[in-house]
């Protein structure tokens, strides 16, 4: 990335052919767009048939829970951009949900006696997984702020039993930034793989599997898709047979499967995903100047900035800083005005559609969790999350100059 924060030319430029040709069928029927494969099951010409796919000789479709073309044309695509420039090989798996591709990395490389280390703050939901429903199967987790290299060897050798480090950065909602190559060569020299959520970042800004990282998990529903329109989720390996035999193959025998047109739509999404980042990136660093200058906002959380605690990781680890701001209101009463004075902005979960969306993370995504732990992990009740659309950047900043005079 160069060190004004936009995405080099000739990079964006290849995967954006990548994202558009990569994984398409190519239809025997001539269609050129992929058709949807909304069936069931699959039929077999005779019995002959069935023994040579029996036996291993030959591939085929049977049933869709199984396989389906949608869903192995998205994998393809998905893989591609995630393994964009490895000479190594790098499949994926498509899942129903963002959390069924974190609970399958999870349960694919972790099992009764094992232990999870992961950083302090994390999505709310995932946070929930580790703290409170793998402990019932058995897995323990323990959490390293930042996962800081001295801390999180000292972690790793008070629990030997550590079979995975769980990365997410930028983190949600604090946007804080972790450092993937240092972690994996930490958790490697320990046994451990790591697994990262790059949702946030999606392979236009930052490819973990290229830093170190074993498995990278994301919640397609989000910049993947771009448009709303679907759940979804995903998991990528450099490792084919654990998408084959392990983590992946639990999309099968857990049922966390996706609709045939969930995965075309995610990947009609995904062929614009380098041109969308390229605007959310741009829009992003609009509203976050001048989010950053105005008296009313006590704190501008954006990698971006310079005032950002790893600004400068983040400038050697992504290709550019995302679309995804937090804001520092002071208390609830102050963000709950905040966002009834917006207009164009919707409030509503979720992240990565083409407009513009704003959410409160302790009465919404993080409301789980106690006030003691969310405000332990700098979860403050007067924090807000962007997640920059693509909209013209003067209109979301008029919407936010609204909102901010009216407190």
């Amino acid at each position: 990335m160069n060190m004004n924060g936009n995405i080099e030319g000739d990079l964006n430029r290849k995967m954006s052919t990548e994202a558009v040709h990569a994984g398409e069928m190519h239809d025997p029927s001539g269609s050129h767009i992929d058709p949807i494969h909304m069936t069931s099951t699959y039929v077999f010409e005779n019995a002959e048939a069935i023994r040579s796919w029996g036996s291993g000789e030959t591939e085929a479709h049977v049933y869709s829970r199984v396989g389906n073309p949608n869903r192995e044309s998205l994998a393809r695509k998905l893989a591609a951009l995630e393994g964009f420039g490895m000479e190594e090989s790098v499949a994926a798996e498509i899942f129903a949900s963002g959390m069924g591709a974190v609970t399958s990395s999870l349960l694919g490389l972790a099992g009764s006696g094992d232990h999870i280390v992961a950083q302090s703050v994390l999505y709310g939901t995932t946070n929930h997984l580790v703290q409170e429903v793998l402990p019932n199967y058995g897995i323990t987790t323990s959490r390293v702020p930042l996962l800081e290299p001295t801390l999180l060897e000292a972690e790793l050798a008070l629990n030997p039993n550590t079979k995975i480090v769980y990365v997410e950065t930028p983190a949600n909602p604090t946007m804080s930034v972790i450092d993937i190559a240092k972690t994996a060569e930490i958790a490697h020299s320990h046994g451990a793989s790591v697994v990262v959520d790059n949702t946030f970042a999606t392979p236009v800004l930052q490819r973990p599997l290229a830093l170190g990282a074993d498995v990278v998990v994301h919640s397609t529903t989000k910049f993947i898709n771009g448009h709303g329109t679907v759940i979804g989720g995903a998991l990528v390996s450099r490792d084919p047979d654990f998408i084959e035999n392990g983590g992946g193959a639990l999309v099968r025998y857990m049922g966390a499967v996706p609709s045939p047109l969930d995965c075309w739509l995610t990947s009609i999404g995904l062929k614009t995903l380098p041109l969308r980042m390229r605007e959310h990136c741009a829009n992003a660093r609009a509203l976050a100047e001048f989010l950053e200058s105005h008296q009313k906002i006590r704190t501008t959380y954006w990698p971006g900035l310079e005032s950002h605690p790893q600004h400068l990781l983040a400038s050697r680890q992504m290709d550019d800083f995302g679309a995804m701001i937090s804001i520092e209101l002071g208390d609830f009463g102050t963000a709950s005005r905040f966002m009834d004075g917006l207009s164009m902005s919707s409030l509503a979960v979720s992240l990565g559609n083409v407009d513009t969306l704003v959410q409160h993370p302790a009465s919404m995504t993080h409301r789980l969790m106690s006030p003691e732990d969310r405000h332990a992990v700098g979860i403050t009740d007067g924090m807000i999350r962007i997640s920059v659309g693509i909209e013209a950047s003067e209109d979301i900043i008029a919407d936010f100059d609204r909102a901010l005079a009216g407190l």
